[in-house]
């Protein structure tokens, strides 16, 4: 029940940023066009994207959440990693687009964008920065890779419509004060974003396909993991303890020793209190105990 909560807020964070993203893409398009600015034509298709990453990682939610299966045994949390890939290969796209444009407008007639450019920026940026606030917290809250990534595209979308700002100002007081070189300010803001995009995409997109690629928690960050095992009477020794991460949780593996002589029941018995104690940890999803005897001699023969 507690899992399905999750997704259930999960899933309306991507509906907000799908709406929001849609509508500030519509809002920045038409105006970009209207208002002569190639940084807001830059930014706007920057959110038109944001929008397919949004649906990505919506889908990625909704099949994060099926149960596991027996072609997915551990489960479908990577979906989540999965969709978070997506986004930022979208966001590879747009950025060589993005930088394509504002680098061929150096060499055509140009003229200084409107005003209204100016007030479509400000309102994209108040906007933004409150969907990052809400995204991020609800990411961390939910541990959810998909919702972070999103959260951090759309700070990058705060970054690169200060760039537009900036762009579309000056090119603006160049044109008032006849400063004809100025008015190239608006291309320069379009080349920035698409740096910004590109190395946003390349950070967020190392480290999805790090956590697709079976990565498992450092030592340090299983402390509290083979604290819980180690105050299980029974256990003699951790052998390994392997925590591999699907999405929002993990799966452990985990090799115990034991008193060699007690009946094989009997170790059964402490493989499912070990199984059940880690169990009880909210991101543990599943547990997969190995039993070994104890040989406090030579540890390392019974370590199969």
């Amino acid at each position: 029940m507690e899992n399905q909560e999750r997704f259930k807020k999960a899933e309306f964070v991507a509906i907000i940023g799908i709406i929001g993203n849609l509508v500030l893409a519509i809002l920045k398009w038409v105006i970009g066009v209207y208002a002569n600015s190639r940084a807001l034509v830059a930014d706007a298709v920057n959110s038109a994207s944001d929008v397919a990453g949004s649906l990505a990682v919506f889908i990625g939610l909704r099949a994060a959440k099926q149960p596991p299966d027996e072609d997915h045994p551990y489960g479908h949390g990577k979906a989540e990693s999965i969709a978070a890939i997506i986004v930022a290969v979208l966001l590879v796209l747009v950025g060589f687009e993005i930088g394509k444009s504002s680098f061929q407008a150096f060499f055509q007639p140009i003229e200084a964008p409107k005003l209204i450019a100016l007030v479509a920026v400000i309102v994209s940026i108040a906007i933004k920065e409150a969907m990052f606030r809400y995204t991020y917290k609800m990411g961390k809250k939910l541990n959810s890779d998909a919702l972070i990534v999103t959260a951090y595209d759309h700070r990058s979308d705060v970054y690169s419509s200060l760039a537009a700002l900036v762009g579309i100002g000056c090119a603006i007081l160049g044109d008032k004060l006849a400063i004809g070189w100025l008015v190239y300010a608006d291309p320069v803001a379009g080349l920035f974003v698409s740096i910004l995009i590109l190395k946003l995409a390349w950070k967020l997109g190392s480290e999805s396909i790090h956590n697709a690629l079976d990565h498992v928690l450092h030592e340090e960050d299983t402390i509290e993991l083979r604290k819980i095992v180690e105050s299980i009477p029974e256990v003699k020794k951790i052998d390994e303890l392997h925590a591999r991460e699907h999405g929002h949780y993990v799966i452990i593996d985990i090799k115990i020793s034991v008193d060699p002589y007690i009946t094989v029941e009997e170790g059964h018995r402490v493989g499912k209190k070990v199984k059940q104690k880690l169990m009880e940890e909210r991101h543990v999803e599943n547990v997969f105990v190995h039993i070994n005897p104890y040989n406090p001699d030579n540890s390392e023969i019974t370590s199969d």
